[in-house]
């Protein structure tokens, strides 16, 4: 009987969770609706509407599953076709140098005080190296949801502000950091020497 209350009970705690979030959810969707239309933000590339491209995205997002990353790409040009195509590189770049700087800071505040000041400089161009493929290795790995634009004026000039969204599930991301680490170590003999320590701070980059 006790068994069988505690189900319940967790059950019950479930469907109140369940709930709340999907209160919450409602809540946020119609905040954000709300502000793009405010700001002048309209549906690009997409027969959907901003409300359903949006809803969609929601969707995708909660079918990825938890540790999912979300990643936004910027870019603002006169041609409409030249800003789009920037949009990927942007999320791909702005992802990579948020890894790369966690990394950074695994490796100077667990190590720095054992690495001499040559292994120093040598990692600070593994840094770099190891940015630079992390943005081509999760490039392939993005799903774009949607994107947006709105007209703008740069420097007296007709222009035109982008925004693009992108999910990548954990898994992927997690292989395309490692892919990235391995092509980047094979250039650094620093990062060949504690290959096994960064390696193990890659995978614990985002696990909190």
């Amino acid at each position: 009987m006790a068994i069988c209350l505690g189900f319940a009970m967790n059950a019950n705690a479930q469907t109140m969770y369940s709930k709340q979030k999907a209160k919450q959810a409602k809540k946020e969707y119609k905040q954000k609706v709300k502000s793009y239309q405010k700001d002048g933000w309209k549906i690009f590339g997409s027969s959907h509407t901003l409300e359903m491209a949006l809803l969609e995205h929601y969707e995708a997002l909660e079918k990825a599953g938890e540790g999912a990353v979300e990643l936004t790409g910027f870019a603002t040009s006169t041609s409409e076709k030249i800003g789009s195509a920037k949009l990927k590189t942007d999320a791909s770049e702005s992802y990579a140098q948020m890894v790369s700087s966690n990394i950074r800071g695994r490796i100077t505040e667990d190590m720095g005080s054992t690495l001499t000041t040559e292994e120093l400089e040598e990692f600070e161009h593994f840094y770099a190296a190891y940015e630079s493929k992390v943005a081509t290795e999760i490039r392939g790995e993005l799903h774009h949801t949607y994107s947006i634009y709105r007209a703008e004026k740069i420097h007296g000039k007709d222009a035109y502000k982008f925004q693009a969204y992108y999910i990548v599930d954990e898994a992927a991301a997690s292989r395309a950091r490692i892919r990235a680490f391995e092509n980047a170590a094979k250039e650094s003999e620093v990062a060949q020497k504690y290959a096994d320590k960064v390696h193990q701070f890659i995978e614990e980059a985002f696990e909190e």
